[in-house]
């Protein structure tokens, strides 16, 4: 699994229909996400993108608790483009139940309701719990249950996969 070539896949997708004059607002999930939307944005010559930060919306959130919060504060919600009848594309690194991407939907539905919103991923495990599915998908992985894909991004931005053993 290559996380570089899944984003260059993804970027092509994105050139193609900004090509076509396509209108469209980029928002990656923090922070992975908001990682890959910078990158998009910048090779793209886009004049914005967004983060949305899920932390207050998560169904897990009196688990996560302080790591939610901290994450909050590390990179919260900036949306600089008016939602309300945008054309979204909410972008993350990895799909796996789909419980993120739902608490993504209603953080951005707290800042207005958009015309439509896609979903843009990495990596899809295919693993759901809810019925989410993605618009793009780099790739298709197959992880054991007991790791997690996390996303690495080198000092020059290229992006790359680890696997962890998930925490018990």
């Amino acid at each position: 699994m290559s996380a570089e070539q899944s984003y260059l896949k993804l970027l092509e997708v994105l050139r193609k229909r900004k090509d076509a004059g396509e209108v469209f607002e980029l928002a990656g999930l923090a922070m992975g996400g908001a990682w890959i939307a910078e990158r998009l944005a910048n090779d793209l010559q886009l004049p914005r993108y967004g983060i949305i930060n899920v932390a207050f919306h998560r169904d897990d959130y009196a688990e996560k608790g302080m790591t939610a919060l901290r994450t909050a504060s590390t990179m919260p919600t900036n949306l600089p483009y008016e939602v309300t009848a945008a054309n979204v594309i909410l972008i993350d690194d990895v799909l796996l139940t789909g419980r993120t991407v739902r608490a993504a939907l209603n953080e951005l539905f707290d800042f207005g309701r958009p015309a439509q919103v896609e979903l843009m991923v990495l990596a899809d495990r295919l693993k759901r719990e809810l019925p989410v599915s993605a618009d793009f998908v780099g790739e298709v992985v197959n992880v054991p249950d007991q790791q997690i894909l996390v996303l690495e991004k080198d000092d020059s931005g290229k992006f790359s996969f680890q696997l962890e053993e998930r925490a018990q």
